[in-house]
């Protein structure tokens, strides 16, 4: 057998075998009940697995191509207390995450060569493998470009100043990226638009009397930066879009033949804004009827939480490929920033161990398809980063193993993340993970 807990990635490559899983591969279309095996951290024909090797009854589990998380927040360095390179990888791990892009808005910010080195040092033991996005300014600043091509070449797969908009130097970033085959990976958001905004504006705002942050703000940048894409040839990738303007602006961008590709949240698609007032119907539900008003600091994110219209836009852009990947833009946080008064609290909220969850929701409401989440979690994000995902023989194994059927309660025991600012607490969600193997080793087994 298997021990249950977490691996690290300098385990001994594993060897296995999946009896009668459901094999769903995003990158042949398969989707089929069969024998899946495992042989020095490499897919194999089930007979090619040695007998002594552990044997895992598939009955039931959902073998998948292993998630690749193009957003998260590591909080390292600056802020351990809220997350580190090895909590934020075993919450990956227990999400079915077999790569996680750590974003440079840490204190100091990621913004040279040596801080990406010392990033990649750190999580070389990790429970995933952790990829480096280098801030595109000094700083953060937005004005003075960074060094991009050193930061390249110890290791950063695309380049951001997430948290803001890059901005006066966007167009000197995008035409240096442009040689470099990275992305610019853009925090869209107009701050002269967005203004005091902690929600998005609308009803809800102003029944709760909070300032309103209008999705112009985000449409603003996505359409200044599509536009430069469009001048220097430079990749394009919007991170959590959540309005559906800006998702019909990179559908024509596409059909243009701009280099531009995009992803959303698990809690874009799922959370609508009236989840702030205490609602906590999913996005495709009817709301409530007389919630708890709640002014909840754990629905605080930025961009803020969609309205219905436009997480139900979101969800039929991921079913037909508009939106390439659903990233979680993990940002955990202490109690202390979270529990104050609203538009005082920090944005963001944990995403690695629930994103599946909130899928299979959708999958459950025929809001999705299965290969489709799948294909949004694995395939799609990771030829995005250059990382390549497959169940074929021969290939190295990224994998997960989940059960879709099975359901979890959300609470401070069951997360691996050492921060649990998620409004998701006290629910029971469906979709719990049995295995994940990254880069070939069993980095979590439940």
């Amino acid at each position: 057998m298997i021990p249950a807990g977490f691996g690290r990635l300098t385990d001994p490559p594993a060897s296995l075998l999946l009896a009668g899983v459901r094999v769903i591969d995003p990158s042949t279309g398969t989707d089929e009940v069969r024998d899946l095996g495992i042989v020095g951290g490499a897919f194999a024909d089930a007979g090619e697995v040695p007998a002594d090797a552990p044997r895992i009854e598939g009955h039931g589990l959902v073998a998948a191509p292993g998630f690749c998380d193009l957003h998260v927040h590591l909080r390292e360095p600056g802020d351990p207390a809220s997350e580190t390179v090895e909590s934020g990888s075993r919450a990956a791990a227990h999400g079915g995450f077999t790569t996680i892009c750590a974003m440079p808005n840490t204190e100091p910010p990621i913004d040279d060569a040596e801080a990406v080195a010392r990033l990649q040092e750190r999580a070389r033991d990790a429970a995933c493998p952790v990829r480096v996005i280098g801030a595109a300014t000094v700083g953060r600043g937005g004005s003075e470009m960074a060094d991009l091509a050193a930061m390249a070449n110890a290791g950063a797969i695309g380049f951001s100043d997430d948290g803001a908009a890059v901005g006066s130097a966007t167009a000197e970033v995008m035409r240096a990226l442009g040689g470099l085959g990275r992305p610019l990976i853009e925090h869209a958001e107009d701050p002269g638009l967005a203004g005091d905004g902690v929600m998005r504006a609308g009803a809800t705002a102003v029944a709760l009397g909070l300032a309103g942050w209008d999705a112009a703000a985000e449409l603003a940048v996505v359409e200044r930066d599509l536009g430069l894409a469009a001048a220097t040839g430079a990749r394009l990738h919007l991170t959590h879009l959540s309005s559906a303007s800006s998702v019909d602006a990179v559908r024509r961008a596409k059909a243009d033949g701009i280099r531009v590709t995009c992803d959303v949240t698990p809690h874009h698609l799922a959370l609508a804004e009236t989840w702030v007032a205490g609602d906590r119907a999913f996005a495709w539900e009817d709301p409530q009827r007389n919630p708890p008003l709640a002014y909840d600091g754990s629905c605080r994110v930025n961009p803020p939480l969609s309205t219905r219209e436009d997480a139900a836009a979101l969800l039929r852009a991921v079913a037909d490929g508009t939106i390439d990947a659903i990233a979680t833009d993990h940002a955990p946080h202490p109690p202390e920033r979270k529990r104050v008064p609203f538009d005082q609290a920090a944005p963001g909220l944990i995403g690695l161990e629930t994103a599946l969850s909130l899928g299979l929701a959708a999958v459950e409401a025929g809001a999705l398809t299965l290969i489709a989440l799948v294909g949004a979690l694995s395939t799609r994000p990771a030829a995005i980063i250059g990382e390549s995902r497959s169940l074929s023989r021969g290939s190295r194994a990224d994998l997960v193993v989940f059960d879709p059927a099975a359901r979890w309660r959300v609470d401070r025991s069951s997360l691996a993340s050492a921060s649990t600012n998620t409004p998701l607490l006290g629910m029971s969600l469906p979709g719990v993970v049995r295995l994940t193997v990254a880069d070939g080793r069993v980095t979590y087994r439940a």
